[in-house]
């Protein structure tokens, strides 16, 4: 596994078996589960950006997620505790750092009980292993710094870095003969017969097109753009949050020594402050989580009016936000007040001073709302004929990137033979 992967600039060939575009951490792990399955299978990976796992891939927290919060016989729930193994045997075969450092879900008053002794019961109800149920002194054990009169600790969450184990994925799929394009942009998909035409534009401008068997897209945070682009109508509308997060000095890193986290408001999962200690030794304070004003809007000055009319006049987003403007207007204020940040994490530990944190990084997560303002939770994939889209593949994606790839492929092979056909090479 290395950063310095043999990737191309331009396709070897004019036809292939199978395009997968997108090359994050979703996109690989379906490709190499498609080359496992199909040696010799004539496929390409195609990626806009000049390298791999450069967005939702490259931006997360690194969480090894155990299973707790999902409702049980979804699909999450079921990926994710079989992908919690898989991908912890998978960083052992390849020697990828990892750490079961462990979790604490913490309730801070008796209103957050009834919540937190619903999470116990999804996290057993879906198989979590060594789940326990602590009280105040247990929780001061475990992490001295953390308030809280309850917690459920989950020892086997672990942390990893994510694009680490993306670029091994990457190099699996180069080792069984696939390719990867990078800075190659889909710009169209035109239905020709039994083959699909990919028009793309490389760097620089250059046009270029080749022709698919069978096409999966995995493109985050345009994953409803790609799915029209092939004439099919999305359910779902991406609509970026942007989450911005403190990082704690390299002298207070000692007042956290696994995770801490908030019991989630059922209405908002992905919402609410915690503490994240890094695989690099970092401890990552936060997110909040606010409109982006482009679809891969890292920074608040980051603004594309196209894609932020977009968002700002579709119907899910507005129905939304007229239901919780109080929410969304708590979660602004924070982004642009750091005094309002800092109160939100002293809630979980007292003893922060706002001195002791330094601003971080960024992400954008790719929400998934429907026509209603109903946030899609669950992983969704749509496939036709001879095209497959990943609609949607929140957290824990990463944790459960193995499983949901057989889950991609599974779905692929109902409609399609992915046997492997003659090259034509590019020019010919």
């Amino acid at each position: 596994m290395s950063e310095n992967l043999t990737t191309k600039s331009r396709p070897s060939a004019r036809r292939y078996d199978l395009v997968v575009v997108g090359g994050g951490i979703v996109g690989l792990a379906s490709a190499r589960e498609m080359l496992i399955r199909h040696p010799g299978l004539n496929l390409i990976v195609l990626e806009k950006e000049s390298s791999l796992a450069g967005h939702q891939s490259g931006h997360n927290s690194g969480v090894i997620h155990t299973g707790i919060y999902y409702a049980p016989g979804s699909l999450k729930a079921r990926a994710c505790v079989a992908g919690h193994d898989e991908v912890i045997n998978y960083a052992k075969e390849k020697g990828i750092p990892f750490e079961l450092c462990g979790k604490l879900i913490v309730a801070l008053d008796e209103s957050e009980l009834p919540r937190l002794e619903e999470l116990y019961r999804r996290g057993v109800t879906n198989g979590v292993q060594g789940l326990e149920m602590v009280g105040p002194e247990r929780l001061r054990e475990i992490e001295p710094f953390a308030a809280g009169i309850k917690a459920i600790h989950s020892p086997n969450t672990g942390i990893i870095d994510y694009k680490k184990v993306a670029l091994s994925y990457a190099q699996d799929v180069l080792d069984m003969g696939g390719e990867i394009v990078t800075g190659c942009m889909v710009k169209d998909f035109i239905t020709r017969g039994k083959q699909t035409a990919v028009q793309m534009e490389y760097e620089g401008g250059v046009q270029g097109e080749l022709e698919a068997g069978f096409v999966l897209t995995c493109g985050g945070l345009y994953s409803d753009k790609l799915a029209e682009m092939s004439g099919k109508k999305s359910e779902v509308k991406i609509v970026p949050f942007r989450g911005d997060y403190y990082v704690l000095r390299p002298e207070k890193r000692y007042m956290v020594k696994s995770l801490i986290y908030p019991v989630p408001d059922p209405e908002f999962p992905f919402l609410g402050v915690h503490f994240t200690k890094r695989i690099d030794g970092e401890v990552w304070a936060g997110p909040n989580a606010v409109l982006a004003f482009a679809r891969e809007g890292y920074t608040r000055w980051k603004i594309k009016p196209g894609e932020l009319l977009e968002a700002l006049s579709y119907s899910g987003f507005l129905r939304l936000a007229r239901k919780y403007w109080k929410t969304g207007m708590g979660e602004m204020y924070r982004d642009y007040y750091k005094g309002g940040y800092v109160k939100s994490l002293q809630r979980y530990m007292p003893e922060l001073k706002a001195s002791d944190l330094l601003p971080g990084p960024s992400g954008v997560r790719a929400q998934a709302l429907d026509a209603e303002g109903r946030l899609v939770d669950d992983f969704l994939i749509k496939h036709g004929e001879h095209v497959a889209h990943v609609q949607n593949a929140p957290s824990p994606a990463a944790t459960s990137s193995l499983v949901i790839a057989r889950m991609i492929v599974d779905e692929a092979e109902k409609s399609f033979d992915f046997a492997p056909q003659q090259t034509i090479p590019s020019g010919k």
